[in-house]
């Protein structure tokens, strides 16, 4: 698979791809994936949180998301709103109803046409003043790519690990959502494996590189700035784990003998207290949401709390 050629995600595309979606979904109300998919299974886990900042990261190290971030975003500056965008689109178009997570997919599109412009420094093979654009397939797929394998790293850290149907399960769930972000099943692994060995081609190549804004945003991010939330040590410890050597040292991130003992015991202790939380505060808002709905009621009270620490409000958007 070559990944070096832009290609431009067109209106058309990304509307034929949602009706694609759309199309082969079987309960409308349940939504594209429903409450027997893996997609739910997996996505369902708070323990989604624990890779969220080695995504963020990683999306970082896209040099196009990183000037894109700089020059038309103050997200970075604010941990918690970045951390809200991203779930609020994602999480609706898991688990909204088909309408919901079309019109999510929409949003999504019409912000990034508004997103384009001109790199500010060389990073990796992108020289300063060539042009960068968010509807644009490789970089789409990059970031798409560090929300699923984060999201099983996560699940693996408090879990037990996903039997290879499981896997296979969830990856061909998760290229169905790529549709979703204008991304075409072709421009995709074909299955999880070859996944895998896309994600480390990718780490290795030039396509990659931290620019000088990406590392302070990282950084940042990884500090809780602006924000009351502030990762503790074994959180910060355990994203840089989770990091290729490379970004570890692009980023400026420590993983010394203190920082490997507080990855050690978060590892140990972890799944005795994931397993011992109850659903209400397992299982994320958005899902909760989903269960109301399916059994014919209004977002309860834990589904509009849970919705406001992982969404940032109290029910997915694009309702009626």
């Amino acid at each position: 698979m070559s990944f070096a050629s832009p290609q431009p995600v067109t209106r058309e595309s990304s509307e034929s791809l949602i009706g694609s979606v759309a199309h082969t979904t079987a309960d409308l109300r349940a939504g594209m994936f429903g409450p027997g998919s893996a997609s739910w299974k997996v996505n369902r886990e708070a323990a989604l949180f624990l890779g969220a900042g080695r995504a963020a990261l990683l999306q970082l190290a896209h040099p196009w998301v990183a000037t894109a971030l700089e020059q038309h975003s103050t997200v970075m500056d604010r941990p918690i709103a970045r951390f809200h965008s991203t779930f609020r689109i994602v999480f609706t178009m898991i688990f909204g109803t088909a309408e919901q997570a079309s019109a999510a997919a929409r949003h999504l599109y019409g912000v990034h046409t508004h997103i384009e412009g001109e790199m500010a420094q060389d990073v990796g093979r992108w020289a300063r003043g060539s042009h960068y654009q968010a509807n644009e397939t490789a970089a789409l797929r990059w970031v798409f790519t560090t929300l699923i394998e984060s999201a099983v790293l996560a699940w693996e850290a408090v879990l037990p690990p996903l039997e290879v149907a499981e896997l296979e399960a969830y990856y061909a769930d998760s290229r169905r959502l790529a549709g979703l972000f204008g991304l075409r099943g072709e421009s995709l692994p074909e299955d999880w494996t070859s996944f895998l060995i896309y994600c480390r081609e990718m780490e290795q190549s030039d396509e990659l590189g931290v620019s000088d804004a990406a590392r302070a945003m990282g950084q940042n991010l990884l500090r809780g700035a602006n924000s009351w939330i502030k990762p503790p040590q074994w959180y910060r410890a355990m994203t840089a784990a989770w990091l290729p050597e490379r970004f570890r040292r692009e980023f400026g991130l420590r993983l010394g003998a203190e920082e490997q003992r507080a990855v050690a015991r978060a590892r140990e202790r972890l799944p005795r207290w994931y397993l011992r939380m109850p659903a209400s505060v397992r299982f994320v808002g958005p899902w909760h949401e989903a269960q109301d709905r399916l059994a014919g009621r209004r977002a309860g009270v834990v589904a509009c709390l849970s919705n406001r620490f992982w969404i940032g409000q109290g029910t997915m958007p694009f309702s009626d």
